[in-house]
């Protein structure tokens, strides 16, 4: 147990109760609404305000929460748009990892690296860590804003089909899966199985029958009353409870950095925090408050605290450290954090693009100390594991399995009958 790193664990609980509150005054359906108005039934404009809100709101919230809470609300708006809302979501998703890197909070890779006594005992904390990255993101955020209009500039966003034909096609795609994912050991199942698909061919059917008719440019404001009624704030008083609370625990997070008789870690003030917001919400089921809880996640960061502890007993850690190093040494001194931080930089961004960015930095923060404190090569330790923070969240971007906002984002697409390939977020 003493391998746990519980202040991170505590980080992610604690951050984890106040989304989960935050989340049920229906703030995040409300602001997506906004920005359907804003956008007045254009597709760009659109795509737009909703990757700044997304990349802002996962620099506070994590990104997976972002996402979760997203996603469906984009997928309605897209659907009334009669948009495709496949590439609409890769940018969200895209622009959320790329927010979530600039701050301590934004993302689990940098939860665990600020978390890290090690690092924290050398100067970086939260405040130190989210100004120097939080300056590099906004040109990210441009860049990737260029390079979306240039990749997207040939693809047809809007759908070829009227609003009717492509939600029966949408609901085809979803009786097909249901079917593929019966499986046959009984007559019963055999029955079942059989009736899926004869509904989907029977959708399919009524389909080629319809007379294809297009959609009204201003049908945006036919659909907008309905929008209202439906994505709206439904608690407005826990709203302003929440974001008081959130506010006075992000303040308390850069507070951390300079005040030093603040004998609190960052893992309590999210405890702390979320205490606070329980009590203020006058929460009476905390079993309901408890399954919006990620258990697994925080399972999952509690094993992989373990497995890599039990790696580096076995020297697995020292012995990629000092291959590295030695890799390091080998070039001119006035080079060599130069090229560690290349090294850095460019191995996290094509390894967290194929591997899950959580288990990557968690095993590479042990080399980035060991470089850092290694007086023969004689590198800073803060520009490293900028590096490492860098490469480890944006490189998740490359491809579906990268990030598990990636992943969180292709599941509830999938479940709306708008599969998202490896391949095609690939491309």
């Amino acid at each position: 147990m003493e391998w746990i790193d519980y202040e991170t664990v505590c980080l992610l609980f604690g951050m984890m109760t106040i989304v989960a509150i935050f989340s049920s005054t229906g703030f995040f359906d409300w602001a997506a609404l906004k920005a359907y108005k804003l956008a007045r039934g254009k597709v760009w404009p659109l795509i737009t305000i909703l990757c700044i809100f997304s990349g802002i709101i996962s620099a506070f919230l994590d990104n997976v929460t972002t996402i979760l809470l997203m996603t469906p609300v984009s997928i309605r708006l897209c659907q009334v748009l009669n948009l495709n809302p496949t590439n609409i979501l890769i940018a969200e998703v895209l622009f959320s990892n790329i927010g979530g890197t600039a701050t301590a909070v934004g993302d689990p890779p940098n939860v665990i690296i600020v978390s890290n006594k090690q690092i924290s005992d050398a100067g970086i904390t939260f405040a130190t860590f989210t100004a120097h990255l939080c300056i590099g993101i906004v040109f990210c955020m441009a860049t990737g804003y260029g390079a979306l209009r240039l990749m997207y500039r040939n693809l047809k966003l809007e759908n070829t089909d009227p609003p009717e034909v492509a939600e029966m096609k949408r609901e085809v795609e979803i009786w097909k899966r249901t079917a593929e994912r019966v499986p046959i050991v009984s007559a019963e199942q055999k029955a079942v199985k059989a009736m899926l698909v004869q509904k989907s061919l029977a959708v399919e059917t009524a389909i080629r029958n319809k007379q294809y008719r297009k959609s009204s440019s201003n049908a945006w404001r036919k659909n907008l009353p309905e929008l209202e009624k439906k994505y709206r704030v439904t608690d407005m008083p826990l709203l302003i409870k929440s974001s008081v609370i959130l506010g006075a625990v992000v303040v308390l997070f850069f507070s951390y950095s300079f005040v030093n008789n603040l004998h609190v870690e960052l893992g309590w003030i999210a405890i702390l925090g979320a205490v606070w917001l329980i009590v203020l919400a006058d929460v009476h089921s905390i079993e309901f408050l408890l399954e919006k809880i990620e258990w697994a996640t925080l399972l999952f960061f509690a094993g992989l605290f373990i497995l890599m502890e039990a790696l580096e007993e076995m020297g697995l850690i020292d012995f990629i450290g000092e291959h590295t190093a030695d890799l390091v040494r080998q070039v001119e001194p006035k080079n060599r954090l130069l090229v560690a931080i290349v090294l850095i930089v460019w191995i996290s961004a094509i390894a967290s693009s194929f591997i899950d960015n959580i288990p990557f930095t968690t095993a590479m923060i042990p080399i980035v100390i060991g470089l850092g404190q290694d007086p023969s090569l004689g590198l800073p330790l803060p520009p490293l594991v900028w590096s490492l923070a860098m490469g480890a969240c944006l490189g998740g971007n490359g491809t579906l399995i990268g990030a598990s906002a990636n992943v969180v984002c292709a599941g509830l697409a999938e479940q709306h009958g708008y599969p998202i390939s490896f391949n095609y977020f690939f491309k």
